[in-house]
């Protein structure tokens, strides 16, 4: 069974998103998975999170219930999945993988993760277009996508007119829809993106 230890993994998550930290082997024949364990080590000191036995999945630290999970059927994989990232999140995350074999002989593997939580402001939005693109038949229905990167909530504002001129504000939500377009829809439009 090997780990796929290529180097020290170094992973940047975002103040309140998700991020996944990659522990997967190869399953090797006549060894049997017995035990996992994801722990964290911060300001010296190490905890274990979660656990996975014969017993099943535990896990340990109240501050990650409801936000870890590990794949449970897909063989070799055993990445910790983790939401809504706080920055006390931050630190050296190992993940420790015992096998057994027939004659009894156990084998540890482990491998290490560092993940660093970031505040991250919004990114200049980009808009994306409906299937139909931005021309389009009178009566179509379609709609315009703002999207943005950084910490969320992010909120979405929709404007028709020139963004520091006269605009109009027509929505919130970071979809803009338009039942059935009529020539009197041409024009300009932007999007304002927001977040903390």
């Amino acid at each position: 069974a090997l780990l796929d230890l290529s180097g020290l993994h170094q992973v940047n998550g975002t103040w309140k998103g998700s991020t996944a930290l990659p522990c997967t082997y190869v399953p090797t024949e006549g060894f049997t998975q017995q035990t996992l364990i994801w722990s964290v080590t911060r300001d010296y000191s190490t905890s274990t999170i979660f656990r996975r036995d014969d017993s099943g999945d535990h896990v340990l630290l109240s501050r990650f219930r409801d936000r870890v999970t590990v794949p449970k059927n897909s063989p070799g994989d055993v990445t910790l999945q983790m939401k809504n990232l706080e920055i006390p999140d931050s630190g050296l995350y190992t993940c420790q993988v015992m096998w057994s074999s027939k004659n009894n002989s156990l084998i540890t593997k482990e491998m290490t993760t560092t993940v660093k939580v970031v505040k991250a402001a919004v990114t200049k939005p980009v808009i994306r277009a409906g299937e139909l693109g931005l021309a389009l038949p009178a009566g179509a229905r379609t709609s315009l996508t703002c999207v943005a990167g950084g910490s969320p909530p992010i909120s979405y504002r929709w404007f028709r007119g020139e963004p520091g001129g006269a605009a109009r504000r027509l929505s919130s939500g970071a979809e803009l829809t338009f039942d059935s377009v009529r020539p009197s829809h041409s024009g300009k439009y932007y999007c304002e993106a927001e977040n903390r």
